[in-house]
Parts: structure tokens; C-alpha cells; sequence
């Protein structure tokens, strides 16, 4: 298993405490989550049926902003899963660092990876793959930087899984061209994880290929139900990018009263030089408030936002005491 957030089995049993006695902030899921909405019986009873996706499909098209192809998956996880099947095995490029399931997935189906550190170095790839924003550090590239990058590689993969709550660096309007592959996340900017939802936006023989592996039941009757209702509350998506802004600067702000350097982000998670991130990570769960750490850089601490005031109050008392 590779390292990732919301491995919080690990802080029970290093700290004890019930699940909901913690504050999960390891993640970059919004922890303050679209309205949960009622879902009809039938939508657990029976198997999605094809109007049913289409309609989500819709949904997602007109929140992403694009008439492309479009397939809805168990997550955006699901689409990195599948990616290393979509062509034959060759060169992958990755821009590093990122979200570690891409050169771990790739390696394991074969490819010969390489993960590099700007954009150029992509070129000559027969799949390239850049995360914007990117994750861990949030590192945005120009939208026409990256579409330059088309004729250079057989394939361009762009994951959007933290576009949301900064939607014009998308690139979902230019996907259905040949060799652009978007991939979406539903769960982290809607706070709703456990739905496993996500989009893979692109060509169409690259999302016929995709549909035809994911299978005739890809996602949930559930996750239609509440993912297209979400999906279309624009009010909803737009107060919250402006709470997510406004947190961002108060995290921010708490976390240099700390002697924490900001190195990036997103609207939906802060990364900071803490120095000794072990440690800091060690302070915060005693407080019940777990964090990310990463092992090839143990000054790193990510945190995610947290949600409501009572929330804030604990992260501060315990930031307080760090």
C-alpha cells in the first residue's frame, strides 16, 4: 500500500480516540460537504440505468464546461487504475512530485516510467501525465503551456481531481481532442469521498475505452442521484470557492503565527516547511488532529481545512500548544 492521507486506522492506533473523535485534515476533501440529499429507495434497489448515467453525464458536462466525451467512474482513483490499459506499453512521463498511485500503477502494468521536474522534459513521452493544481504542492501550470504539450506526446493526461475550486485553469472546454485525457474528481471539492465518484473527460475512442473497462455499472445508483444534483447547484459551488479562499488565508495565517512556511497549495489543503514534520504531526494527533507527512520530505506537513468553528477552535487550541 502506498502512502497516502486519511490513513486515520494509523492514528487510532498510535493515539487512540474513536473515529469522530478526530479531525481528519490529512486529506484534501472539503470536511464541509455538499447537503446531503434523499435518495430514493429505488436508487439502492435497483441497477443505474443508462438515462439515469447519461443524466449525470450531463450534469458533469455543464459543471466542467465542456461538450466532450465524458464516462463517470468510482472515483478519480478508478481512472488512474484503468489508465495503464488504455495503449500499448511505453514511455510514461510523469511531473514529480505528485500523487504517487500514477508511477505506481504505470510501473506495475509495465511501462517505463520516469518522473521529471518540468513541463519540457514531458516531450517524447507516449503517455504524460501532469496533476493541476498540483498535490502535494499545488503548483498550477498555463492552460496553453500544457496544450503545447499535444503534438509533443502520444498522450496527454491532466489530472483535474483539485480544478474545482479553481475552475480557470481547467482544460475540460479543450477536451475531445485527440491525445487530451481529463480526469475529474466529485468527491474532494463536494466533501463526499465515500460516494467514489469521478469523470474521465476526453477523445472518443479514448472514452469508449475507458467505458468498455469500467464496465455496464460503473457507479451508483447513490452516487447518479446525489452526484447530479450536486453537480448543477452552481450557488453552492460558488460560495463555496469564496469560504474555501477566505479559510485558506486564515490556515495560513495560523500557521505562520507558528514559525510555518508556506510552500504551496490549494483551496482545499496547505502544504508548509514545519522543520520537523514527525514531530509536528505527533503534537497535532495528541490534540486529535491528524495531518500528512511524507517520507522523502520530513519537513513537509500538509493540512487540509478545516470546517466548522468548532473545528477551527480545536485546531487552534492545539496549535496553541505546538
Amino acid at each position: 500500500m502506498r502512502e497516502h492521507g486519511g490513513n486515520l486506522d494509523v492514528a487510532q492506533q498510535r493515539f487512540g480516540g474513536a473515529a469522530e473523535d478526530w479531525i481528519d485534515l490529512s486529506t484534501g476533501i472539503n470536511r464541509v460537504p455538499y447537503p446531503f440529499v434523499d435518495v430514493e429507495l429505488r436508487q439502492w434497489s435497483a441497477l443505474p440505468s443508462q438515462s439515469e448515467v447519461e443524466s449525470l453525464h450531463a450534469a458533469a458536462r455543464k459543471a466542467y464546461g465542456t461538450d466532450a466525451p465524458i464516462v463517470a467512474v468510482g472515483g478519480a482513483q478508478a481512472a488512474i487504475q484503468l489508465l495503464p490499459h488504455l495503449a500499448p506499453r511505453g514511455r510514461a512521463r510523469i511531473l514529480a512530485p505528485t500523487y504517487n498511485e500514477y508511477a505506481g500503477m504505470l510501473s506495475a502494468a509495465g511501462w517505463d516510467v520516469t518522473e521529471v521536474s518540468d513541463l519540457a522534459a514531458l516531450a517524447g513521452a507516449e503517455l504524460a501525465v501532469v496533476v493541476n493544481p498540483n498535490n502535494p504542492d499545488g503548483r498550477q501550470h498555463d492552460r496553453h503551456e500544457l496544450l503545447a504539450l499535444l503534438p509533443r506526446v502520444g498522450r496527454l493526461v491532466i489530472d483535474e481531481s483539485f480544478a474545482d475550486a479553481v475552475p480557470g485553469i481547467s482544460l475540460a472546454p479543450e477536451a475531445g481532442q485527440p491525445g487530451l485525457l481529463i480526469l475529474r474528481s466529485f468527491g474532494k471539492f463536494y466533501g463526499l469521498a465515500g460516494l467514489r465518484l469521478g469523470f474521465a473527460v476526453g477523445s472518443e475512442p479514448d472514452i469508449a475505452a475507458l467505458a468498455a473497462m469500467a464496465g455496464p455499472w460503473p457507479v451508483s445508483g447513490s452516487a447518479i442521484a446525489i452526484g447530479r444534483r450536486a453537480l448543477l447547484d452552481r450557488d453552492w459551488a460558488i460560495a463555496t470557492i469564496a469560504r474555501l479562499a477566505d479559510d485558506c488565508v486564515r490556515l495560513d495565517m495560523a500557521a505562520r503565527s507558528k514559525g510555518w512556511t508556506l510552500l504551496g497549495g490549494t483551496p482545499l489543503f496547505r502544504l508548509y516547511n514545519v522543520g520537523d514534520a514527525l514531530a509536528a504531526q505527533e503534537r497535532l494527533a495528541r490534540g486529535l488532529i491528524w495531518s500528512r507527512v511524507f517520507r522523502q520530505k520530513p519537513e513537509w506537513l500538509r493540512l487540509g481545512l478545516p470546517g466548522n468553528e468548532t473545528e477551527w477552535s480545536r485546531l487552534s487550541a492545539v496549535l496553541s500548544s505546538v
